[in-house]
């Protein structure tokens, strides 16, 4: 209990480090902001510029930046000195990171950053440093303690740094009207490129794996039509080819036990009226939330008129990694 205790601590230390940040908020912001903007604007791109921690954060806060449509690069303090300067081209924002805006590396950067860059924007928690005496922007990061014991590990200020850069980086995004669409073309693989690419068009089975049979149909034509489908189920749909109705494998062993003559009977005295349904232009991970809050196997596709396009099977979901 003893190192929970001390762990609570240390949260709510970085909490309130979260929540000074956030008071500290101003004008400054906003024009960051929109020096970003103006540069991407002229085909330019922000370097984020630190060095340990700092350039640890850094290459968080570039990443973030590049994969929500900011192209953004890591530059490494030390690299810089040594030919990486190149990377920087006029018009460009740097945005240079260190929590005390005295660290020596970035100090010796700055007359070439500031003769190189458009914009150079600090974010650091010395308001009277070096770096934000020569900077064209300060970034408030300065934090009311770290939650090291001795108040010296980057702890809480990190945590600062990375949290306003997050907020810079949505801001933007959100300003830029950057939407969707756009966010999964930088995402093509993986959970995120699939979630936000895949529609239910793109993984329902149609043609001769989608049953469809009409309300008049018998039981038993309806479960050959379900057979040669290799499906658990068939949608039910009136003259006009609008869905009213499902039959399950599981309809049909609870009618059993009940009714003799089911085989003959109409299919549309035992369907489920009103069955759960998707659109097929819906994305695919729509499908998979309604297969995580109902219990069902199967899931119907619709078009605008609600006609039965597809059949969502849970079985293929994990082949597409879905789930």
């Amino acid at each position: 209990m003893q190192h929970q205790a001390r762990a609570r601590q240390v949260l709510a230390i970085e909490s309130a480090a979260l929540r000074a940040v956030g008071r500290q908020l101003n004008q400054s912001f906003d024009q960051a902001v929109e020096w970003i903007i103006q540069a991407l604007q002229q085909r330019g791109k922000v370097v984020v510029v630190g060095i340990g921690k700092s350039g640890n954060i850094g290459r968080k806060i570039a990443a973030t930046f590049t994969s929500t449509g900011t192209t953004s690069v890591l530059l490494d303090a030390v690299d810089a000195l040594h030919g990486d300067l190149g990377v920087i081209n006029e018009g460009d924002v740097v945005l240079a990171l260190s929590y005390s805006g005295e660290t020596d590396e970035l100090l010796n950067l700055l007359p070439a950053l500031k003769r190189l860059a458009g914009k150079l924007i600090a974010m650091t928690g010395g308001l009277r440093s070096t770096l934000a005496r020569h900077s064209d922007l300060v970034l408030n990061s300065k934090v009311p303690r770290e939650a090291c014991p001795f108040n010296l590990a980057p702890t809480a200020s990190t945590t600062a740094m990375l949290a306003l850069g997050d907020a810079l980086a949505i801001t933007i995004m959100e300003a830029r009207g950057f939407k969707k669409p756009q966010y999964a073309r930088y995402h093509p693989a993986g959970a995120i490129g699939r979630a936000l690419l895949l529609t239910v068009a793109d993984v329902m089975r149609t043609g001769d794996r989608n049953p469809v049979c009409p309300a008049h149909a018998s039981v038993r034509d309806a479960l050959l039509i379900m057979t040669r489908a290799k499906a658990g189920s068939v949608a039910v749909v009136n003259p006009s080819g609008r869905l009213v109705g499902v039959f399950t494998d599981g309809d049909l062993r609870r009618h059993m036990a009940q009714d003799a003559g089911l085989m003959e009977r109409p299919i549309s005295e035992v369907m489920t009226r009103r069955p759960i349904t998707v659109r097929s232009d819906a994305l695919a991970a729509e499908a998979v939330r309604i297969f995580d809050l109902r219990n069902i196997d199967d899931l119907i596709a619709v078009n605008a008129r609600r006609q039965p396009v597809g059949m969502v099977d849970l079985q293929d979901l994990p082949k597409l990694k879905l789930v």
